[in-house]
């Protein structure tokens, strides 16, 4: 609990300071005079006034500002005039409003280069047998098939009868967080992938048979679209092999004389190809809702064993299931993903930009129905993965960073009054007209906005406390 406090406040005062230090270097460069650079709203808990500007750590940490000289909002000394916000020229205050979320997009850069450069391990995309009649099983998919390269097919055509798009490149498939991302892509774009495969009979054993498999990902509608994606095109998860790691004492399985190290050939006669496979043939195992004993053909110090198990019925989520009370599998296959200096600066940049498109494309389909409101996520969401992210290491955690701060930067040039996106709408409607927006709007607008980001909030933490409750 307490890594995930700390790690939530870092997250929050890291990209809080960095925004609003984007607009403050921004205001500067624009010799801007700059009153008060704040991180958090409300009571100040401490100031230091370095030069003409006052700053300020406040009690309420979820967000910032900095406060600028400007005629709208007080009294200006008329030898300070030219130093006004309001008194800039409109590029300059452009640049100004934009800066901060121009400046998350660049520590997210920074961040993912970092990651890059330093490596991560991250799980193979080394295949088990997917579900049965699923859409993997369908495509041709089987246990030991390693993903090695993705391409994302034409978009659908449209209801008007567009041409589908050109199909995308081939691009390199090395872990699974990698094949996550593209059929996450594919699928909101509505499109299908083709992927290639090998099959690997051992971590370390060479490939062979190179195949070709479409998945038509397309089907999976964009309001489907959340973490659970593989699991609904039919992914079982990483291959694992069907061992026995670890009993549970007195358990089913000890019981019936299964042990450690074992490794599972047949079950009730038929090949288990691989742990995933193995523990859903025992969760379909009852009949009528009552458990049946299971036969075990494993492999034990070089000889075939025989041993059959009474499954114990037990409450899994809400379903009674059969459990033999036993881990099964192996770890799954890692691979340390790493970049040198100018690649790993390259895909950062491409991640970013993957990222933010990506982002602005799911709003986009929110906002009309075409992909669930539940992928909004609010402050509990971000410090429970802030949390997670930091158990696992300093570079899980800059890369959850960077994700953050991509989603913060893309947020913020949203057109919404309340924000830096709707102050650019504002200065883009006075480059056209010649006129800025008269008050009157103004205040309605922000209210509008107000009222949207409220909304959206609402909308955010609802979905917080029901993840949190396990209702999402």
């Amino acid at each position: 609990m307490l890594m995930t406090v700390l790690a939530f406040l870092v997250t929050i005062g890291v990209l809080v300071v960095i925004h609003e230090w984007g607009h403050y270097r921004a205001a500067v460069a624009c010799d801007v005079k700059v009153l008060r650079f704040s991180v958090g709203f409300g009571r100040v808990l401490w100031s230091r006034t370095r030069g003409e500007t006052e700053f300020v750590l406040s009690a309420l940490p979820l967000g910032g500002y900095v406060k600028m000289l400007d005629e709208r909002e007080g009294r200006v000394d008329p030898a300070e005039r030219h130093r006004a916000f309001n008194q800039k020229p409109l590029p300059q205050r452009a640049f100004i409003v934009a800066a901060g979320p121009l400046a998350n997009l660049v520590l997210a850069v920074l961040l993912y280069s970092c990651v890059n450069w330093a490596g991560v391990e991250e799980i193979r995309p080394w295949m088990a047998e997917p579900r049965p009649a699923s859409l993997a099983a369908e495509a041709g998919l089987r246990s030991r098939d390693e993903v090695v390269a993705v391409q994302i097919k034409g978009a659908k055509a449209g209801a008007q009868g567009d041409d589908a798009q050109a199909d995308g490149d081939w691009v390199g498939v090395r872990s699974m967080t990698d094949l996550q991302w593209w059929f996450t892509r594919a699928a909101v774009q509505g499109s299908d992938v083709r992927l290639r495969v090998v099959t690997r009979t051992s971590e370390q054993a060479s490939t062979s048979g190179e195949r070709e498999l479409s998945l038509p990902v397309s089907r999976i509608p964009a309001a489907d679209v959340d973490g659970g994606l593989l699991e609904k095109l039919g992914f079982s998860g990483p291959y694992a092999e069907p061992l026995v790691a670890q009993l549970v004492p007195n358990g089913p399985a000890e019981q019936g004389g299964l042990k450690a190290g074992d490794r599972v050939l047949t079950l009730n006669g038929r090949p288990v190809l691989d742990a995933g496979q193995l523990r859903q043939a025992i969760r379909q195992s009852a009949v009528d809702g009552q458990p049946q004993a299971l036969t075990f053909h494993v492999e034990r110090a070089g000889q075939g064993v025989d041993v059959v198990v009474q499954p114990a019925m037990k409450d899994v989520q809400g379903q009674r299931l059969p459990r033999i009370e036993a881990g099964l599998g192996s770890p799954p296959a890692i691979v340390t993903v790493q970049h040198g200096p100018v690649e790993g600066f390259t895909r950062a940049l491409t991640k970013t930009w993957d990222v933010a498109t990506l982002s602005l494309e799911m709003l986009g389909k929110m906002l009309i129905g075409q992909a669930s409101i539940k992928n909004l996520s609010g402050p509990i969401t971000i410090a429970d993965y802030a949390g997670r992210s930091a158990e696992l290491g300093w570079v899980y955690y800059v890369g959850f960073l960077a994700l953050v701060s991509v989603s913060l930067g893309v947020l913020n040039l949203l057109p919404l009054p309340v924000l830096d996106g709707g102050h650019l709408m504002y200065y883009l409607f006075e480059g056209v007209t010649g006129r800025p927006v008269s008050e009157r709007w103004l205040e309605r607008l922000q209210r509008g906005g107000v009222a949207v980001m409220l909304l959206m909030m609402s909308l955010a933490l609802y979905n917080d406390f029901a993840r949190l409750l396990g209702a999402n």
